[in-house]
């Protein structure tokens, strides 16, 4: 296999066309709460379970695991491959963090999260949801930095399954917007557009590890650990409070699985 298949620009536009689709499946998941609008709230953990196992899932075997492999191919040893991942790993659970508590947004559940804001509610929870987004789609974007078919093969399969677990997660954001009074297509494209970011962030994952192809492997780690703190800090605490814990933790099973499977066989 050729160590580069791919150009830098066919990298990018490979990073940037596969988050676009998998941040478009947002709104797609979206589309059933226009006819099931009163989908109970053990249903609903349920279907966030199984992205939060998808992503859970993606992390290790699509950016982790790789991760490792590009770095000891780059830098030669498993010791300092091992040092990379780590440190990048910890830098983007800091940096959500820090996000988390600098800007401004508003959980369903949960309530209102960072500094005081006179921005109406529904934008701060679209913030929440972009926030959620961003390491998804730079995890996607980073997948095909690799440049080789591998690579490809890779980026595409964890497209595929953040776009699976973007699904339910749409519906999540349309169900409580129309509780609150929104009309079906407002709630929609509300719904929608908070995975619009998701291509931004994956033109953004492609074009550094592209160019600067030694900081591919702490870039998969970066997006990893950003994925882990929005899985230990949002969806799974939010999966949990209304009741249906032991439900909610078989759908992260079955959507480990899933996602598994997707790895080994795809990628």
């Amino acid at each position: 296999m050729a160590l580069e298949t791919l150009s830098v620009s066919e990298t990018v536009l490979y990073g940037f066309t596969a988050s676009m689709a998998a941040g478009l499946a947002t709104g797609v998941g979206a589309l059933p709460g226009l006819l099931f609008r009163n989908l109970s709230r053990k249903v609903l953990d349920i279907l966030l379970g199984f992205a939060a196992g998808v992503m859970l899932a993606a992390t290790a075997f699509s950016l982790v695991v790789p991760g490792v492999e590009y770095g000891e191919k780059i830098y030669g040893t498993s010791y300092w491959a091992i040092l990379v991942m780590a440190g990048g790993i910890l830098f983007g659970a800091v940096f959500l963090d820090r996000c988390d508590k600098w800007i401004p947004h508003e959980h369903f559940f949960k309530g209102h999260e960072g500094p005081s804001s006179s921005l109406r509610k529904t934008w701060l929870f679209v913030l929440a949801i972009t926030l959620h987004n961003f390491p998804e789609g730079l995890a996607v974007g980073v997948g095909f930095g690799g440049g080789t078919e591998e690579a490809v093969a890779q980026g595409t399969t964890l497209a595929l399954g953040i776009g699976l677990q973007n699904m339910p997660e749409g519906l999540a954001v349309l169900l409580p917007l129309m509780r609150e009074g929104y009309s079906r297509g407002r709630a929609l494209w509300i719904a929608a557009a908070t995975g619009l970011v998701e291509p931004i962030a994956g033109l953004l994952g492609a074009g550094l590890v592209g160019v600067f192809a030694p900081i591919l492997p702490f870039g998969m780690a970066f997006a990893a650990g950003a994925m882990l703190f929005v899985i230990s800090d949002e969806i799974i605490p939010e999966t949990h409070r209304g009741g249906y814990e032991r439900a909610a933790t078989f759908g992260i099973v079955v959507g480990f699985v899933v996602m598994m499977a997707m790895d080994i066989l795809l990628g």
